[in-house]
C-alpha cells in the first residue's frame, strides 16, 4: 500500500508540474505548527484592517477540519517574475488576477486525482481564499523556509512565487518538511524596509508595511508614512528585491496569464500616478478587469497616485491635484492636500499660485 501511496504521489508531482507549477510537495493534514504564532500576531494587532484573518481560526488551528476526511495537500509554487525590473507596481500584480490562475490549475490537478483514483476524490484549492496557513503547509511539503522577512524562500526559486493547496480525502507520502534556515545573520530585508514594518526577524506588523498601506488599508495612510512610501503605487517587493536568494536564483516569468499588461510594467511612477488620480469608475472598470489590483478600488489607487504625486512631483502636476480637490472621495481629497502642501513645501510656491493651478 506505501509503494501505491508513493506511486501515485509522484504521479501527482508529475501532472502539477505538466500543468505549469515551478514547484511541488505533499504534506499530511494535521494541526498547524504556526498557529500560536499567528494567533499572537492577531492579538497584537499587526493585521490591521484585514478582519477577515481572525475569522475561520479552527480550521487554521488544524488543516484537517475544511471537510470530513481531509487527509493530504499537494501544494505549489507558481513563479511569477522575480527578474522583472522593480516598478510602482508589485511584480505580482502586473498581470491576470492569480487567484483565477491558480485556481483553475488545482482544478485541473483535482480532477486528475479523481480520474486516477477511479472515485470522486473530494478536494478543496487554497489560493489566499480561505483559512488554513499555506505557508506552515508549504514548509512542511519541503518547498521552503519563513526567512526574515516572513516570505517563503526555496533555495533554487527564491521567494517570488505564489502559493496554493489542493486538499483531498486521499492518504498521499508526505515529504519531508524543510527544516533549515539559511538565512543567516543576513538581515537585509530587515534593513531595507523603508517604514520599519519589521518588529523582529519573521514579525511583520502589516499596519507599517507598504503593501497593506496600499492594499488593504481601507481609509488614510498614516502622515508619517506617505513619505516612506515613496514610488510605489501597489504592493511592494523591496524586501524581496535585496534578498541574496533571488539576486541569485530568481527566474524569468514562464506562465502567460502572468505576463505584465503593458500600462502596468511602466516603471514611470508619475506617469501612473497622473492616470490613477484621474481614472472614473468606468475606466477603472476596463482597466483592472481581471488583474488583481482591482483588490485596492479606484479610490484606494487614486489615494495611493496622490501621495506617488507629493513625494515625486513638482510644478507639472499641481493643476492636477488642484482638480483632486474636487475629488468624488473624500480620502482621496484628504491625500491630494497633502501632496500639494509637500509640493508646496519643497518648491516654495505660494497658495494663490498652487490655486491657480501652475502647469
Amino acid at each position: 500500500m506505501g509503494g501505491e501511496r508513493l506511486m501515485i504521489a509522484d504521479g501527482v508531482k508529475a501532472q502539477a508540474y505538466g500543468l505549469g507549477f515551478d514547484l511541488v510537495g505533499i504534506a499530511t493534514l494535521g494541526p498547524a505548527e504556526t498557529h500560536g504564532a499567528f494567533a499572537e500576531w492577531l492579538d497584537r494587532g499587526y493585521a490591521g484592517d484585514m478582519a477577515y484573518l481572525a475569522r475561520g481560526l479552527d480550521k487554521r488551528r488544524d488543516t484537517r477540519r475544511p471537510f470530513e476526511n481531509a487527509t493530504s495537500a499537494i501544494v505549489v509554487a507558481l513563479n511569477y517574475g522575480g527578474t522583472q525590473s522593480s516598478g510602482p507596481i508589485a511584480r505580482y500584480a502586473r498581470g491576470d488576477d492569480y487567484h483565477d490562475v491558480m485556481i483553475r490549475k488545482l482544478e485541473m490537478l483535482h480532477d486528475w486525482i479523481s480520474a486516477k483514483a477511479g472515485r470522486p476524490v473530494t478536494g478543496k484549492g487554497y489560493v489566499d481564499t480561505g483559512p488554513i496557513l499555506e505557508r506552515d503547509l508549504a514548509r512542511r511539503a519541503g518547498l521552503g523556509w519563513f526567512g526574515k522577512n516572513t516570505n517563503l524562500v526555496n533555495p533554487k526559486l527564491g521567494s517570488f512565487f505564489f502559493i496554493g493547496a489542493l486538499l483531498v480525502d486521499f492518504e498521499l507520502d508526505a515529504d519531508e518538511p524543510f527544516e533549515t534556515d539559511r538565512c543567516g545573520t543576513c538581515t537585509r530585508c530587515l534593513d531595507a524596509c523603508p517604514t520599519d514594518a519589521f518588529v523582529a526577524p519573521r514579525v511583520l506588523d502589516a499596519t507599517r508595511c507598504i503593501s497593506y498601506l496600499t492594499i488593504e488599508a481601507k481609509g488614510e495612510i498614516p502622515v508619517e508614512l506617505r513619505a516612506p512610501v515613496g514610488e510605489l503605487i501597489y504592493g511592494c517587493d523591496i524586501c524581496q528585491d535585496v534578498c541574496p536568494w533571488n539576486h541569485r536564483f530568481s527566474k524569468d516569468l514562464t506562465e502567460g496569464a502572468l505576463q505584465p499588461r503593458e500600462r502596468l510594467a511602466s516603471t514611470d511612477a508619475r506617469a501612473l500616478a497622473r492616470e490613477l488620480l484621474t481614472m472614473n469608475d468606468e475606466q477603472f472598470r476596463e482597466t483592472f478587469r481581471g488583474s488583481p489590483m482591482k483588490r485596492a478600488k479606484r479610490r484606494g489607487l487614486a489615494r495611493n497616485a496622490a501621495v506617488v504625486l507629493g513625494n515625486t512631483g513638482d510644478e507639472s502636476d499641481t493643476s492636477l491635484l488642484v482638480q483632486a480637490l474636487d475629488h468624488d472621495e473624500p480620502l482621496v481629497r484628504e491625500h491630494a492636500e497633502w501632496a500639494l502642501d509637500r509640493i508646496l513645501s519643497r518648491r516654495h510656491y505660494t497658495s494663490a499660485e498652487v490655486n491657480r493651478g501652475i502647469s
